[in-house]
């Protein structure tokens, strides 16, 4: 669904005239706001298929900081393999300090990279900080859960499950408002809880590795 598509359907639930665009009045763009809230809530109740990518990322010998491209700022549930045919390999998470320990505590050769820490963002992406200092040419693929930026534009396509998104937005929206006679705030949270959690568990039937999960 677009972020227009949702908005309308927020506001159909409170009993509000719909829009032609999402700033269109400055009750449709608060609901705007509620829509990303709801959605980040959702996009990090659980890795959702929708969000799993490869990202490629291009190593050059010598440099050791790389933004991975289209990963977003709240990459989850990340493995990295050097996919390089000459030295395929799982590149191990470690912590940025541990990668700073190396650098400065003793004197390392240059060679194909076998950790990697993340090291922030550049506002759009996240970056990564390889070890050791590459010796040639690598081709890292980063695999995980990237969920995308916030909704902006009336045509964004929202990839994790709508409802719960709307229906997380709607409870947020009753709680502005306040009590009009309608479905309470705290019922339409509770309606939002049931409809997040019966998504992930239809969606934990994907892998079986995937048996349980608990509301944070």
């Amino acid at each position: 669904m677009t972020f227009l598509e949702i908005t309308n359907e927020v506001l159909r639930r409170l009993r509000e005239n719909t829009v032609s665009t999402v700033n269109q009045t400055a009750y449709s763009r608060l609901i705007g706001y509620y829509i990303n809230d709801s959605k980040r809530q959702v996009e990090d109740a659980w890795n959702w298929d929708a969000l799993d990518d490869s990202l490629t990322v291009a190593v050059t010998a010598g440099v050791t900081v790389y933004v991975v491209t289209g990963s977003g700022l709240r990459p989850k549930d990340v493995k990295v393999n050097n996919a390089t045919s000459t030295s395929q390999s799982t590149v191990r998470n470690r912590p940025s300090r541990w990668i700073t320990d190396q650098q400065q505590l003793g004197t390392v050769s240059a060679g194909s990279p076998y950790c990697f820490a993340w090291v922030g963002n550049d506002g759009t992406d996240s970056k990564i900080e390889i070890f050791p200092t590459p010796d040639s040419s690598y081709t890292l693929k980063v695999n995980g859960s990237f969920p995308p930026a916030s909704l902006s534009d009336d045509a964004d396509v929202l990839t994790a499950p709508s409802e719960p998104v709307i229906a997380g937005a709607f409870a947020r929206a009753l709680v502005e408002r306040g009590e009009d006679g309608g479905l309470s705030s705290s019922e339409a949270y509770s309606v939002f809880k049931s409809v997040l959690s019966d998504y992930i568990a239809l969606e934990s039937t994907h892998s079986d590795s995937n048996d349980c999960w608990v509301a944070v």
